[in-house]
This record gives structure tokens, C-alpha cells and sequence, in this order.
């Protein structure tokens, strides 16, 4: 079995494949010109209980581009009578893009049993979200309890899982969880992404795992534009160590100790599409009323963003 820190020891080789020399993060007058969106993720105002319709309509009113939906409150909402066709008709309604899903499909566990079923689930999943527009999935490490991943077997199973993804048109973008002990660090995921060799391999980092499993930041300097096209946006606290940090602990944009300007300022040097979107767990907030907190994680993030292109012009 292979331990969290004899996983670290294998990072940094296998990385390198699926990133670009360092040299081109900056002075590249070819750089495609960086193009944000802004996303909420309905997790942010989950507490409110306004349901995945209520959720969609405070998203529009407070101004976001998108909306990142869980696959867990789509069916949700559909077991009650609703259908696909009515939420895609408001979401047009709030000139709302799906920017993509979380779901939990155990597509990277051993047992090739489990596994097989988890492809099964994935499949249904995409092709669910295919009919809301959207064009992206969360692939984490959901069902993976332990240590001990292999992470070029892993590799293996994202390609296919990539294949999936064509077949259906709705890519699966590798998540890894910053509390995981199987599946928690920048490095580990760029080891797989270089494993599946496959140019369509996609990764989904946000600001609080990046943290919270030891990778830091520097990491997003070396990523290639293509690779990443979404981030979970957040902060945590600066005076609670980090291991003993959880998602409850996620405050908004700028509130906390992340270098919230580096991190977008990587993200503008990459060039491409970057859609940010707001993933908040924080108890406190659900306390508040839901429009109040969309709209004050959409302007913090506006800022961050306004302040880092403005030094950069």
C-alpha cells in the first residue's frame, strides 16, 4: 500500500507531460486573450432551501453568466415531477449557461465490479446533462476510501472514461479532493492526466482543495490553457491549520489567506475561456438570504478579477 507520502515522492516526472515550460506563463505575445465568466455553484445557497429552481433564479437575478448544478439536485427535482425540458426553459429564461455537474459516479475505484457500475452512473449522468446544454462533469475520486491509488491504473481508467465523455459530448474534468487520502494533490492528478495520453484531459482545481491537500499555487503557474477551464472559487482561514480545516471552513473570495490575486493572475497569463465558479459549504452564510450572498461572492470575485487585468494593462 502506498502511502500519502511516498505518493508525493511521485509527482513531479510524470506532471511534467501535461504542462507547458514555465517560460510561457509570461512575455508570450501570442497569449490567446483570457475571457472570465462567472458561475455559482448551488452549494453556496443550499442551506436556504430554495430548491434547484429557486437556486437557478436567484443565480440569474444576481447577475451570473452560469450556474454549476449538483447531479444529486437534479434528480431531486425531476423525482418530483419536473422535467429536464422545464429546468433547461428556466435556465434560458435567466440567460443562464450549465457550466457543468458534480456528481459522485465511483468510475476510479479497483474493484472492477463497482467500477463498471460507476461508468454505468457516469454515463446516464452525461448524457442527463447533455440534455441541459452542459458540456462538462466533475470526475473525482468518489468511492476511493483509502491510500494506495495507482495513479497510471487510474491513468487508464480516465482515458476511458474520456471516451465516455466524446460518445456523449460531455467531458468529464479529473477532480481531486484536498481532504482525500487517495486523490489530493495538483501533482497526483497531472500524473493521471499524463497516464490517459489523451488530448482531451481536463482538470477541475478550486482554491480551497489546492490548499487544504498541500499542493499550494505555484502548481497553476505550469498549466497549459486547454487543461484547465473551470475553477471552484473560494478562501479559508488563515488562523485554523489546515489539516483541521473542512469545507464548512470556505468563506468568500478575498475574505481569507489564499493569494486570491496570484491565482487569477495565473489564470490570466493561461489565456482561453476561465469560467469561476463560487463553491461556498459555509453554514453562516446559509443564515443569510440567498440573493445577498450570491451577489456579494459574484462582486468579490468581479473585483479580484477587475484588479488583476487592470494591473496587468
Amino acid at each position: 500500500m502506498v502511502s500519502r507520502r511516498e505518493s508525493l515522492k511521485m509527482l513531479g516526472a510524470a506532471a511534467a507531460a501535461a504542462v507547458m515550460p514555465l517560460g510561457s506563463c509570461s512575455g508570450n505575445s501570442n497569449r490567446k486573450e483570457t475571457v472570465f465568466t462567472y458561475c455559482l455553484n448551488t452549494s453556496t445557497i443550499r442551506g436556504q432551501g430554495l430548491g434547484l429552481a429557486g437556486s437557478v433564479e436567484i443565480a440569474a437575478e444576481a447577475g451570473y453568466d452560469g450556474v454549476e448544478l449538483w447531479v444529486r439536485d437534479i434528480r431531486e427535482y425531476v423525482s418530483h415531477g419536473n422535467s429536464l425540458t422545464e429546468l433547461r426553459s428556466i435556465l434560458e429564461s435567466g440567460s443562464l449557461t450549465v457550466e457543468g455537474a458534480i456528481g459522485f459516479a465511483p468510475w476510479i475505484i479497483d474493484d472492477p465490479d463497482e467500477r463498471h457500475n460507476g461508468f454505468i452512473q457516469m454515463e446516464e449522468e452525461m448524457n442527463m446533462m447533455g440534455e441541459l446544454g452542459c458540456k462538462r462533469i466533475a470526475a473525482p475520486p468518489a468511492g476511493f476510501t483509502g491510500p494506495g491509488l495507482d495513479l497510471m491504473k487510474a491513468g487508464e481508467r480516465y482515458r476511458q472514461l474520456l471516451d465516455l465523455g466524446r460518445r456523449t459530448g460531455v467531458m468529464p474534468h479529473l477532480e481531486f479532493w484536498g481532504g482525500s487520502q487517495s486523490l489530493f494533490h495538483l501533482g497526483q492528478a497531472l500524473h493521471i492526466a499524463a497516464a490517459a495520453d489523451d488530448p482531451d484531459v481536463r482538470i477541475l482545481t478550486d482554491v480551497y482543495h489546492l490548499f487544504r491537500g498541500g499542493s499550494g499555487f505555484n502548481g497553476l503557474k505550469m498549466l497549459d490553457s486547454r487543461i484547465l477551464e473551470i475553477m471552484h472559487m473560494n478562501d479559508y482561514p488563515g488562523d485554523i491549520p489546515r489539516e483541521e480545516q473542512n469545507d464548512s471552513h470556505r468563506v468568500y473570495p478575498g475574505d481569507g489567506a489564499a493569494p486570491v490575486r496570484e491565482i487569477i493572475t495565473s489564470l490570466y497569463r493561461m489565456g482561453g475561456n476561465k469560467v469561476l465558479s463560487l463553491e461556498l459549504f459555509n453554514p453562516e452564510y446559509w443564515r443569510h438570504d440567498a440573493l445577498e450572498v450570491a451577489s456579494t461572492g459574484l462582486h468579490k470575485m468581479k473585483e479580484i478579477v477587475d484588479s488583476v487585468i487592470l494591473l496587468k494593462s
